[in-house]
This record gives C-alpha cells, sequence and structure tokens, in this order.
C-alpha cells in the first residue's frame, strides 16, 4: 500500500505557505511535488509542472491567506494546470480559507462572496476541497464537490492537557455569545468553568463589551476562536478579563492573520499566551509578540486526512465531533 501512496500521490505547494507542504509531506514521507511558479512582470501567474501528474491523486495545497487575491488567483492557476495535465483527481488544500466571513447578506446590496469563490474554485476544475475550520460551516455547502471540513481543537486540546497542571482554575470564555457552543465544548474537553461576554460589534474594527456572565475571579482564561485578524476583539477582551479579577488570559486561534494593528493591539494587552496554528505562514512582524506566541502544527492532521482520501479509507474519524456549531 506505501508502494502505492508514493508512486499515485503527488502533493504540490503553492506559494501561499510551502513550510507547512514541507511539514505535511514529512509526515507522509513524500517528497514535495516539483513545479516552478513564476510571476511575470505584469503580475500574471505561471505553474509549470516539472514531473508527470497524468492519472495520479493530485493536492495542491494553497491557504487564501493575505495577500487573498493573489492567492486565489495562484490556487485557480495551480488547479487549471494540473487538470490539463490530465491529473486523475485534484482535491485543493485549503488551510485558510478567505472570504468565509462573507457568508450571508447582513444588509441589502452586497455580495456573498464566499459562494462566489465556491463557484470559481469549482469551475476551475478541482474534484474536493480540504479545509480547516471555517468561519462559518455552512461554507462547505457552498461547493457542489465534497469537502472535508478539518477542526485544529484535538490539536489545541493535546497541547492544553499538557498545560493544565500550570495553568491552575480555569474559565472558557467565550468572546461573544455565538461562538458559547465551542467554548461549552473545550470547557468539558479541559474541565474548565464556562462563561461569556456580552459583545456588540460597532464597526468591522471597534467592539464594544459589557458584561461577563460567569465567574473568572482567581482563574486562567483561555478563549478559543477561529481567527485573530484585526485583534480588537481580543485584546478588549483581555482588558475586561483582567479587570474583573482574571488571573491570567490565553488566546488560542487556528488562524493567525494579525491583519491591520492586530499586533500593536495585543502587545499593549495583558494577555500572556497566544496560541495559534500554522495554517497561514507567521512572519516578522510578529517580534513584538513573540515570547508570548506559541505556534502548533496542524501539518500531522491534514497530512492523515490526505493519506486517507487517497486509499479513499474515512476521514470522518478525523473530525471534531464535539459540536462546534455554525460559528466554527
Amino acid at each position: 500500500m506505501m508502494d502505492n501512496l508514493n508512486h499515485d500521490l503527488k502533493i504540490f505547494a503553492g506559494r501561499a505557505n510551502p513550510e507547512l507542504v514541507a511539514r505535511i509531506c514529512g509526515h507522509l514521507g513524500l517528497h514535495v511535488g516539483r513545479a516552478r511558479i513564476e510571476t511575470f512582470p505584469d503580475g500574471e501567474v505561471m505553474v509549470k509542472l516539472e514531473e508527470d501528474v497524468r492519472g495520479r491523486d493530485c493536492f495542491i495545497v494553497q491557504p487564501t491567506c493575505p495577500p487573498v487575491n493573489d492567492n486565489l488567483v495562484e490556487l485557480l492557476v495551480w488547479i487549471d494546470c494540473l487538470m490539463r495535465a490530465s491529473a486523475a483527481r485534484i482535491t485543493a488544500v485549503i488551510p485558510y480559507f478567505g472570504y468565509a466571513r462573507q457568508d450571508r447578506k447582513s444588509e441589502g446590496r452586497t455580495p456573498i462572496t464566499a459562494k462566489m469563490v465556491a463557484n470559481i474554485i469549482t469551475a476551475a476544475g478541482v474534484d474536493r476541497v480540504i479545509a480547516m475550520d471555517l468561519h462559518a460551516a455552512q461554507v462547505q455547502g457552498f461547493f457542489d464537490l465534497p469537502v472535508d471540513h478539518l477542526l485544529a481543537s484535538p490539536v489545541f486540546l493535546s497541547w492544553y492537557h499538557k498545560q493544565l497542571p500550570e495553568l491552575g482554575r480555569i474559565a472558557i470564555v467565550s468572546p461573544d455569545p455565538g461562538n458559547l457552543k465551542a467554548a461549552s465544548y473545550y470547557a468539558e474537553m479541559l474541565g474548565g468553568d464556562l462563561a461569556f461576554i456580552d459583545k456588540r460589534r460597532q464597526s468591522g474594527t471597534k467592539v464594544f463589551m459589557s458584561t461577563i456572565v460567569g465567574d473568572v475571579v482567581d482563574k486562567t482564561v483561555l478563549m478559543f476562536d477561529d481567527m485573530i485578524t484585526t485583534g480588537g476583539t481580543v485584546a478588549e477582551a483581555s482588558k475586561i478579563l483582567m479587570d474583573r479579577g482574571a488571573r491570567a488570559v490565553h488566546i488560542a486561534a487556528t488562524h493567525g492573520i494579525f491583519a491591520g494593528a492586530a499586533i500593536e493591539r495585543i502587545a499593549k494587552s495583558p494577555i500572556s499566551r497566544i496560541v495559534v496554528t500554522d495554517t497561514v505562514p507567521l512572519d516578522a512582524r510578529l517580534d513584538p509578540v513573540r515570547d508570548r506566541l506559541e505556534v502548533l502544527s496542524i501539518s500531522d492532521l491534514l497530512g492523515e486526512a490526505i493519506r486517507r482520501i487517497h486509499l479513499n479509507e474515512s476521514v470522518s474519524s478525523l473530525f471534531d465531533k464535539g459540536g462546534n456549531g455554525g460559528k466554527r
């Protein structure tokens, strides 16, 4: 079976996160597929495969993280290239799916961009999608093809179970009522108390927080979310929690986007630990909070999903059955 795995399975790396792809291939004992990617002077992207993929099971790993549009177009070019090279099956592995937050019409005269992007990826010729911690689980239904939606919760739980002796009494706090189901799951799995913050969003970067429902006094607070984007929510929440008697505040998020002034906000906040995964690359901008940062890899999880899909085995056991609800 391993011979079939080595011969038939090809994993290629887009330019968005090649380090993650190297770790996935290391887990599987494979080399990264050989290809050349060029950007022409006018900004156009060209992909040239440097090995045969005819009749092979091909996976292209490319998160559509910032710069979102550039990485999305590169993913589409990869899919078209693999299709025209006669790959037997093409799976797009999208650890971070950009535009996932535009999943509904929140007001008049606005698009549902997540659906449009799903349509474009489907039309490009992909056969299957693997995604990690979609902002809204219903985005799976935007694709008219199989989608394996993996969650990073097993990775977080494994790490935090090892930290429990040092954390003391813990409280799992939902940064808003919409994330309460996920927080409840983590509270059950880690044996912590449950609380949530009444959050009202004033704009894309400003939130208003007032009431904390639950007891956080003298406890280490853990907050889990799918992503940290502008950092406004977690920075403000950490200040309120510390003012209300929390001993320390940890923030865990699958996708560390850290857009705009996020690093500055977090650096000025009382957050003592930031835990993210490697779904997107983390660069030198994070140096001001590097001493508080822990990066966990989801490469083994993605690698196992790829292996099982390639061998037509069930991947359902990799799904978190904790009931994270539509928010995650």
